[in-house]
């Protein structure tokens, strides 16, 4: 499979189990984060570090990925960006952006910072469980699977 894993790595709670998964499907991973975050090289693991410009991680993904490249990524904007270049985009919670849900996404987070402007306070995102990390593996594996059955020869 020439597909790699490409990780938004700066705030990504699921590096270990991407590197796991990634090994066990003798594919490639690039993490991309910023130089405030220490990443550790691995056998497979390619680390890139950019400046700590707020979108600089996202630029350097959109401007390297490749058609087939499974990105995992929390930003709804990478997710849509990732889509658009015939390439798949998981949540560290597991969950798959795709065409079909994208667009809602985009809007939700529009109509939330607006809401956020006028004043009104929300509850962040919910804690990072073990049952999301859960449902992170069982996503990833399930889509590398999927991505090699559909390699042609």
């Amino acid at each position: 499979m020439s597909s790699r894993i490409v990780v938004d790595g700066d705030s990504c709670p699921v590096k270990a189990e991407i590197i796991e998964i990634a090994s066990q499907f003798g594919i490639s991973v690039l993490m991309v984060s910023s130089f405030d975050h220490v990443l550790k090289e691995a056998s497979g693991v390619e680390v890139v570090q950019v400046d700590r410009s707020q979108q600089s991680a996202d630029l350097y993904i959109v401007n390297h990925i490749r058609r087939g490249d499974v990105v995992v990524t929390q930003d709804y904007g990478l997710a849509a960006l990732v889509l658009a270049k015939a390439c798949q985009a998981l949540s560290p919670r597991g969950d798959i952006f795709h065409p079909g849900n994208i667009d809602y996404l985009l809007e939700r987070r529009h109509a939330q910072a607006k809401a956020r402007r006028s004043g009104k306070h929300s509850r962040g995102p919910r804690p990072f469980s073990e049952e999301d990390r859960q449902h992170f593996r069982s996503s990833l594996i399930n889509l590398l699977r999927d991505l090699q059955e559909n390699v042609q020869f």
